[in-house]
């Protein structure tokens, strides 16, 4: 990936996730959520290409992406950079499915499968149970089964022309994994006045870590087996702090800015094992977002599907999954969107820092600097 795509790439998704993540954490007040941002990146940029006049322009803002020729640029680079990750299980698929009877324009089809690497296929709407449970089996089959259901049968309507799916998978095993025989049962502060008792994991080791006094917060990075991936842990030094912690990465700089602070030094690590579902209606949210005239009348789709020009979309949802324990994690998510009308060097080693999260947190789930999954965990 050249400098200037790879810049663009960091810049966009870092802004996107942190106006996405802002949203979801909103709708989903007091709960954990996991979520993919990344992921969506992808369909929404398909629909960039398919799109025209304001509709194309709000969702390249939106995507931090200046034209069409660089969008296809980037997105061509992230797909072949992601299937070349070492170390872990990482992938990524997108897929069209067309109204039978119907075709994609043919420059919009050759977009797709050169750019995306999406596929392309008819389908029956009209048998709305059988087309959900075709599309289903293909997310799960590309999520390890971890995403089912995405798309319900009544979601599809004698309108829907067509529907662009995105999955993104993710397995990593720790490069320092934790020992079970050390896991143990103890106190979590869901709040300063309340507790629920957990799973946590420890190990004292060498590892990334930082402290923020702009976001009141610790950083601890720790990485997955070939040295490409990473789980970024942000932990506010208060026990009531997440939310004021969350409000603060609004602004994608702060969180930027935090990793900078960080170095390697020892570090005992007391960390929940966890796992987290979370169904993210993104029709709600990209409009939070400011991607509106997508979802209505105002859509311009008119690159996407020969002989119709009136098109908007009528439905977008994400599944995301994370699991977290003693080995290291798995993370998936799906979405579906209908179409319709430093190192210090010391002589005396100092004591290592101490990194106990027994109170919420946000997470992040690296690709070098790409953020690919993040989310906030309350127990």
């Amino acid at each position: 990936m050249s400098d200037y795509a790879e810049q663009l790439l960091k810049a966009g998704n870092h802004q996107f996730t942190a106006k996405m993540f802002y949203e979801v954490a909103k709708i989903e007040t007091g709960k954990s959520c996991v979520l993919s941002a990344f992921s969506v990146l992808s369909p929404l940029a398909q629909l960039a290409l398919a799109s025209v006049g304001d509709s194309h322009d709000e969702i390249l803002s939106a995507i931090g992406m200046p034209n069409d020729n660089v969008t296809i640029a980037v997105f061509r680079d992230v797909n072949a950079r992601l299937r070349s990750v070492r170390g872990v299980e990482l992938k990524q698929a997108n897929k069209v499915y067309v109204r039978n009877g119907y075709t994609l324009k043919r420059d919009f089809a050759i977009l797709s499968k050169d750019v995306f690497n999406s596929e392309v296929q008819n389908i029956n709407f009209d048998n709305q149970k059988k087309a959900a449970a075709e599309i289903n089996a293909w997310v799960e089959g590309r999520t390890n089964k971890r995403i089912k259901d995405l798309v319900e049968p009544s979601k599809i309507q004698g309108d829907t022309f067509a529907i662009l799916v995105n999955a993104i998978y993710f397995k990593g095993n720790w490069k320092k994994k934790f020992k079970k025989s050390l896991t143990r049962n103890l106190d979590f502060f869901i709040s300063k006045d309340k507790t629920s008792t957990i799973p946590m994991m420890y190990q004292r080791r060498d590892f990334k870590y930082g402290e923020s006094d702009e976001l009141d917060a610790k950083f601890l990075e720790m990485q997955y087996e070939g040295g490409e991936t990473s789980f970024v842990v942000v932990l506010p030094n208060q026990y009531d702090g997440i939310d004021a912690l969350i409000e603060k990465l609004k602004d994608p700089a702060a969180f930027t800015k935090g990793l900078t602070t960080m170095g390697t030094c020892e570090v005992e690590v007391t960390l929940p094992k966890f796992k987290i579902e979370t169904t993210t209606d993104l029709k709600i949210v990209l409009s939070e977002m400011n991607i509106k005239r997508l979802f209505n009348s105002l859509a311009r789709l008119d690159n996407l599907i020969d002989g119709e020009e009136h098109l908007h979309i009528s439905d977008a949802v994400q599944k995301a999954f994370i699991e977290v324990n003693e080995k290291g994690a798995e993370a998936a998510a799906a979405n579906k969107v209908g179409v319709c009308f430093p190192i210090s060097v010391n002589r005396h080693p100092p004591r290592p820092k101490i990194f106990k999260a027994d109170h919420p947190f946000v997470f992040f789930l690296m690709e070098r600097d790409n953020i690919l999954f993040n989310g906030v965990f309350r127990a």
